[in-house]
């Protein structure tokens, strides 16, 4: 199912300079995508028939991810494969989609789970925004092996590739509340500070 639209989303400033000539597609996809993803997830909810550990949430992240994905193919982009996940990548910004509450809530609420794998750690530390210039410098004996790793761009996307993440909140009884897309910093805390982010429409979200 295609969720490309001909009228689309007029490009905003940011996304333009991002996305270039595919801007106002992707902002007309990305919440069309996510309302499909959401469809999806509570139908796999109901099949499951289970009061608690409901598969909603990860069959949502998993179909988000899959349907950006398919997103970048029908936009004859690229899709790059990260440790066993898709992510779409145009025009050297890889497309990383994240549900931060199961309730509505402020995007400066947004934290990291304490059990986040090292994948996504790397993700917003290598292809993310950085710090202001000076800011929280290592002196050479404070640099560690590991610290080095995490700040190590994935080969699978290139250095030059850039982080784009989709920040929404969604449950399985009201689906989709709201969609962020910007730029964010992870922080020591497992916050995140945003030097730029929009917000985008949600849409109708039709269930079987």
């Amino acid at each position: 199912m295609s969720a490309l639209g001909e009228d689309g989303v007029a490009p905003l400033d940011w996304a333009g300079k991002r996305f270039g000539r595919q801007a106002s597609n992707l902002a007309a996809a990305v919440p069309m995508q996510l309302a499909r993803a959401h469809a999806q997830a509570h139908a796999t909810h109901l099949t499951a028939q289970l009061k608690k550990r409901s598969p909603y949430g990860s069959t949502l992240a998993e179909a988000v991810r899959e349907n950006l994905a398919d997103t970048a193919r029908e936009l004859g982009e690229s899709v790059r494969t990260v440790r066993g996940y898709e992510y779409a990548v145009i025009n050297d910004h890889a497309m990383f989609p994240f549900r931060y509450a199961d309730r509505p809530r402020p995007l400066d609420r947004a934290r990291l789970p304490s059990n986040a794998s090292p994948t996504r750690r790397r993700l917003f530390s290598a292809h993310g925004p950085q710090p202001p210039e000076g800011l929280f410098d290592l002196d050479d004996d404070l640099t560690t092996e590991e610290y080095l790793e995490l700040h190590e761009a994935f080969e699978e996307l290139g250095a030059s590739t850039k982080l784009v993440c989709v920040f929404f909140t969604a449950a399985v009884e009201s689906g989709i509340h709201v969609i962020h897309w910007g730029e964010a910093h992870l922080e020591p805390d497992r916050t995140f500070t945003w030097p730029y982010s929009e917000q985008l429409p949600v849409v109708p979200q039709p269930l079987k």
